[in-house]
Formats: C-alpha cells, sequence, structure tokens
C-alpha cells in the first residue's frame, strides 16, 4: 500500500518491509521543514508498529540526499532564533526517531548523499552505498556546523574522522565512507544495489523481531563502556531474558527440529 504523500513515500509489503523513500528528485532529495516533519511521523508510526520489521530508506531520482534545500536554509537566515530553534530540534528528534526504532534499518546510498544526508545514513543500522558516491559533511563551508548529525556521524566513523572531514567538508567516495566506517558494503550500480538491498531485508527478517530489538539496545549499552560489574549483569540478564522469551523458547525448538521458526518470511 502507499499512503499518498509525495515529498516521502512509504510503502509496505506482506512480509513486513516497509520502504521510505525521498521524494524531491528535482533538487537531489534535499531537506526542507516538510520532509523533517514528514519522516518524523514515519519514525513514530513504525515505532509503534509490531507488523514492520525492516525499514529501508532510499532516495528517488539521481541521488540519495544533497542534506538541506538551499531555499529553506536561506529563509533560516531571516528566521527568529525561537523559530531557528524549533526547526533544528525538530531536525535532532527526527534522527533519533530512526536511530531508536526498534526495527532494523537498512539505507541504499547513491547519487550524492550530503551534510543532512550523511547524518541520515549514519543513524540508520546499515548502509550500502553505490561506488560512485559523493559524501561530504559540509557545513563549514557555509558557516554552520554540522551539529544535529553529529552524534550519529561520530558513532560511525568515530572522531578521529569526523575531526577529519567536518573541518575539511571534502569529498569522498563510498571506498572512502567504507574504510572509515560510514558505510558497510559497496556495489558498482542502482542496479546491484537494489539486489544487495532485497538479499540484506531477506536475511533481516530470518531474525527474530524482539531479539533485533534487543541487539539493537545491547550494541548501545555496552559500546566504549568498560566490561564492570554493571555491564555483566545487563549482559547476563538479556541473555537470560531472551532464553526464557517465547521468541528465545520457539527459536531453539526450530534448531533442534530442524525446522524455520515461526517469524521466519
Amino acid at each position: 500500500m502507499t499512503d499518498g504523500s509525495d515529498i516521502v513515500l512509504f510503502e509496505t509489503d506482506s512480509r513486513g518491509v516497509a520502504t521510505v523513500t525521498l521524494n524531491r528528485p528535482q533538487i537531489h532529495n534535499a531537506f526542507n521543514d516538510d520532509v523533517v516533519q514528514r519522516l518524523a511521523a514515519i519514525w513514530s508510526d513504525l515505532a509503534a508498529r509490531t507488523d514492520i520489521r525492516v525499514v529501508v530508506l532510499k532516495g528517488a531520482g539521481k541521488s540519495f540526499s544533497a542534506g538541506g534545500d538551499l531555499d529553506w536554509m536561506r529563509k533560516s537566515g531571516q528566521a527568529t532564533a525561537e523559530q531557528n530553534r524549533a526547526s533544528t530540534m525538530n531536525m535532532a528528534r527526527m534522527l533519533k526517531g530512526l536511530n531508536d526504532l526498534p526495527q532494523a534499518t537498512l539505507a541504499l546510498v547513491h547519487g550524492n548523499c550530503m551534510a543532512g544526508g550523511t547524518g541520515l545514513a549514519s543513524a540508520a543500522d546499515i548502509v550500502v552505498a553505490v561506488q560512485d558516491t559523493k559524501f561530504a559533511l559540509t557545513e563549514v563551508r557555509l558557516g554552520l556546523t554540522p551539529a544535529t548529525i553529529s552524534p550519529y556521524v561520530v558513532a560511525a566513523i568515530g572522531p578521529r574522522q569526523a575531526r577529519r572531514y567536518f573541518l575539511t567538508a571534502e569529498r569522498f567516495d563510498a571506498t572512502e565512507a567504507c574504510r572509515i566506517g560510514l558505510v558497510h558494503e559497496t556495489v558498482g550500480d542502482e542496479a546491484a544495489l537494489a539486489v544487495r538491498g532485497a538479499e540484506i531485508a531477506s536475511a533481516l527478517l530470518q531474525g527474530a523481531p524482539g531479539a533485533i530489538r534487543d541487539s539493537k539496545l545491547l550494541v548501545g549499552r555496552v559500546a566504549h563502556r568498560p566490561v564492570d560489574e554493571a555491564v555483566m549483569e545487563f549482559t547476563a540478564q538479556n541473555i537470560a531474558d531472551r532464553r526464557a522469551s517465547a521468541e528465545g523458547q520457539e527459536g531453539l525448538a526450530a534448531f533442534f527440529d530442524k525446522r524455520k521458526p515461526n517469524w521466519s518470511v
């Protein structure tokens, strides 16, 4: 089914895969307040849905996203401090909404992936990009900073690489994006991107929905923390709870019965 919005398309299929498509191809899917609000509403809806298991994010036309709409940024210079604060908080909340989704998220990136587009990709769990995709964090060249996207970009590439690319604003390709951790893998062209996206979505559908949700939470709780008593207690409780869960019981039973578990599509 399709919801009828034109700036961001939203589709779901019978397997529980939702596809979110940025749909302003004439301006390389640049962001404005309307796009941000539409994405935020989609993430809010998805967070409450148990029928959706995988979320695929992509861009229509020649690019994934060129970042901020130039007209939007021009108008921001004439806005009040309160208006700018509200707009940037909306962007921050939208990115957190994507980052915190309980479903597995997959960004399929091509063309230009600039500034806020890079932030959007960084907030996804998995990123696959066409080899000739161009990335950049261009904010300093406009006298700005990559502030709202920074938690997700730094988490993806680390502070050392962030210092370089935040400061130089230089462009880099998908091979470099893969090397620094922004992208998980590259493909040769858009046709291959669609094929690889379908393969990864199918792989994600083999995982138990609750286990995927808890695995995402697990990463957030243990990353960059010393393995102290609190971490050990948390991880032990996590796996103990999963063993006792309906999913854990079904998964083990299916393994020993040599059949697919009931969530496998």
